[in-house]
């Protein structure tokens, strides 16, 4: 039996594959305020905006390509048991070959129904867009398949679960301050080693944590050596 590797991934897992990242100074929240783009009442008021933002978010990933680190952790598989938990929308986890990927706040290249959550579509890369009038089959308006500020994380407690099965628990590129993603720390049973691969400070309010101060593909790859 392999090993249960669970590893929770932020926006520094993806900042080295060019990838926008939204909290950093210079970070997409200063060029774009939050309740504008990433609220259900941004969305209201002005569709198109929102849409535009998400259709250039689109554009900037298919440009992207898995960085080392998130290639080094779908190589893990070949030891352990590894299940991703990202609170990034991009797929960069599953172009690397990760198998086992649990969107957070929901991924960029789908799009879903604002009439019936049930209904989501996967976006072709040749026409990554969704624009106004852009309709489900019940001929609701399609809106990006993102969790928005003030909406709730329907699969945090699907997450939830696997921390609590976790037999090793890492965290890459994450502040640790986006809840709820960052309560699941409190989900890590007794004992089991946590990892942080993070080149900044980061407060867990936990004192057994091993801290790997590197960036994410760097940091994978002393993890690697850790674990192996």
């Amino acid at each position: 039996m392999k090993k249960k590797l669970v590893v929770l991934t932020g926006a520094g897992m993806s900042a080295e594959s060019g990838i926008s990242t939204f909290r950093d100074s210079g970070g997409l929240w200063d060029k774009y305020p939050v309740e504008d783009v990433a609220t259900p009442e941004g969305f209201e008021r002005n569709p198109e905006l929102v849409l535009e933002f998400y259709n250039t978010r689109r554009r900037e990933l298919l440009n992207a390509k898995p960085n080392e680190g998130h290639k080094g952790i779908a190589e893990l598989e070949k030891y352990f048991d590894v299940q991703v938990i990202t609170q990034n929308i991009d797929n960069l986890h599953e172009q690397a070959g990760s198998t086992k990927v649990l969107h957070l706040h929901g991924e960029l290249m789908k799009a879903r129904s604002t009439g019936d959550e049930s209904l989501i579509y996967e976006l072709p890369a040749d026409k990554p867009e969704i624009k106004l009038g852009d309709k489900c089959e019940k001929g609701y308006q399609l809106r990006p398949h993102i969790v928005w500020f003030g909406e709730a994380v329907p699969m945090i407690s699907e997450a939830a679960k696997m921390v609590e099965k976790a037999d090793i628990f890492v965290i890459i590129g994450t502040s640790m301050n986006v809840y709820p993603a960052a309560g699941l720390l409190d989900d890590v049973r007794k004992n089991v080693p946590v990892y942080l691969i993070d080149p900044k400070e980061v407060r867990t309010g936990r004192h057994d944590v091993h801290h790997i101060k590197k960036g994410a593909s760097e940091g994978v790859k002393e993890l690697k050596r850790l674990l192996l």
